[in-house]
């Protein structure tokens, strides 16, 4: 288990309430946790990622995608969550190549060296979503490639959070406008929102 805590900030969401949030549903989680391998299989073709890759997996829990990234024989994974109960977890699973940090990733400096960046199932828990996609660009080398993406259609992902979550949740944006936003940084070649997953994916311009 290799897990590093570092210390988290505030924002327009509470960070303190999304930290307590996820900390207290972490000893849950994987038990409820639905995996639908050919859904993520499609999203992390989406990604990019592949053999050799280098991989930043934003907001990880409990580290569902690791298996997939351990199947595609990716170079590294950094897997970053602001909870600690959650990295906790997802350090018990964490085999090489993955390294597992508890953290808030906008606090976290660039390193600009990335292949690939996947935010699943976790956009709308930031609050700022132009902020969050710029301060990524900055980890992602030039021709990297940045994913947001949710195994379940857009009003799904609106009425999930919409219950117990509302507090730690923004409204998830219609994949046009967050492509728009993604546009000041990334050429977006994928767009996907139907009634199964929400992709939005680019590469990083030079």
């Amino acid at each position: 288990m290799d897990v590093h805590c570092m210390e988290s900030g505030r924002a327009a969401i509470d960070k303190k309430d999304i930290i307590e949030f996820f900390d207290e549903l972490a000893p849950g989680w994987d038990h409820d946790l639905v995996v639908d391998t050919a859904k993520i299989n499609t999203i992390l073709d989406a990604a990019g990622v592949r053999e050799n890759s280098r991989v930043l997996d934003v907001a990880c829990g409990t580290g569902v995608l690791f298996p997939f990234y351990r199947q595609r024989r990716v170079a590294e994974v950094l897997a970053v969550d602001i909870s600690a109960e959650m990295t906790r977890i997802a350090g018990e699973k964490a085999l090489s190549p993955i390294r597992v940090v508890c953290g808030d990733m906008e606090a976290m400096p660039g390193t600009g060296d990335f292949d690939c960046c996947v935010i699943y199932n976790a956009f709308p828990h930031f609050p700022d979503p132009a902020r969050l996609v710029r301060h990524l660009s900055g980890w992602l080398k030039p021709g990297g490639r940045l994913t947001v993406a949710h195994s379940m259609s857009l009003e799904q992902l609106n009425q999930h959070h919409s219950g117990r979550a509302a507090k730690v949740s923004m409204g998830m944006l219609p994949a046009e406008e967050l492509a728009e936003i993604f546009g000041h940084w990334f050429t977006v070649d994928v767009m996907v929102s139907d009634e199964e997953k929400y992709i939005v994916s680019g590469i990083r311009k030079d």
